[in-house]
């Protein structure tokens, strides 16, 4: 049976809302249940993804009785993209995300809220609750684990050198701008039709976790079988407003949120968590999701057999696992 999903083209279930947060305008999807809703969940997509990530998701989450809201982070989709330089770097910290969903669920009058999140978002939304643990009342993350702040510091090429986490090794060719030059629509298309799993006459992949984005390989991939053409369409003409560079930012700001969460005097998370695990995910594999219980006390674990789109692969599987775990 097909999934019930939110069209990009136009879905009258959703609504694409602006809302200004704390000096950047940022563009949100706003689903509200016909008979009213019994509290507000964010949904927060990672990279290369926007708000209609999650648009496997939202339906079921209205049916639940959930108010979801669905934010384009800062520098995707249709949220402003400020360009480093001259503006700071600080704009793209994980701190600033989670104040600005603060913000964001301050002026939609919502005290308290659920947090789900994928890649990134995993990433954010666990930084949400550990600066602002008042606001968040359960977090559920599609195959990011958690990850305590440290105080030490090292760059991510130590880690890739010294084999703790190659599978990491891409991101040091997105925080160079190999990317920046990807201007056009015909090429962003390229780019993410490579992201999202298509394959060339031969086997060709446009993106491994130990090079990155492969260049030279996105002109012979066929579509992908995850996105279909109007869902890709409306991504390349989401990115084509303010181009890939502003993306690389993400993965510049690792000494910047090393240093944001210094003060933090908390590393654990005691809300109930769900975690959801892809066990096919080559850049976020099983392995780091060992020792979790030991910062995350109310931990509730999942499988699905899939790779890193797991949403959008198996969202069957991800919806059930999620609505058994809100529904306890």
């Amino acid at each position: 049976m097909p999934i019930d999903s939110i069209h990009p083209a136009g879905d009258r279930r959703v609504s694409h809302c602006t809302a200004e947060l704390n000096g950047i305008t940022y563009h949100y999807l706003l689903g509200i249940p016909d008979r009213g809703y019994k509290a507000t969940i964010f949904l927060i997509h990672g990279w290369p993804d926007i708000s209609m990530g999650w648009r496997n998701q939202v339906p079921f989450l209205l049916q639940m009785g959930f108010r979801v809201v669905c934010p384009d982070i800062m520098g995707f989709g249709g949220t402003e993209a400020p360009r480093v330089p001259p503006e700071s770097l600080s704009l793209y910290s994980q701190k600033r995300a989670a104040d600005d969903i603060k913000e964001l669920a301050r002026q939609l009058g919502a005290t308290k809220i659920l947090l789900g999140g994928h890649d990134w978002g995993g990433a954010i939304v666990y930084r949400v609750a550990l600066w602002h643990p008042r606001l968040v009342t359960h977090l559920f993350s599609v195959c990011t684990p958690y990850s305590p702040p440290s105080k030490h510091f090292k760059p991510l090429e130590y880690y890739v050198t010294q084999g703790i986490l190659p599978n990491f090794a891409y991101q040091l060719q997105l925080a160079d701008g190999q990317l920046d030059g990807l201007t056009s629509r015909g090429q962003i298309k390229q780019f993410l039709n490579g992201i999202f799993g298509g394959r060339g006459p031969k086997g060709e992949v446009g993106f491994d976790t130990q090079h990155g984005v492969l260049l030279e390989n996105l002109p012979t991939l066929g579509p992908t079988k995850l996105v279909n053409e109007a869902t890709l369409d409306y991504y390349a003409d989401q990115y084509v407003r303010n181009g890939l560079q502003s993306l690389s930012n993400w993965y510049r700001v690792r000494e910047q949120n090393f240093q944001d969460e210094l003060p933090l005097e908390k590393d654990s998370i005691d809300i109930p968590v769900l975690f959801i695990q892809a066990t096919r995910d080559a850049a976020l594999p099983p392995g780091m999701s060992n020792g979790m219980e030991k910062y995350v006390t109310n931990l509730t674990r999942k499988s699905v057999e899939a790779g890193h789109w797991v949403l959008w692969e198996r969202p069957t599987e991800v919806n059930r696992h999620i609505q058994e775990w809100l529904n306890r």
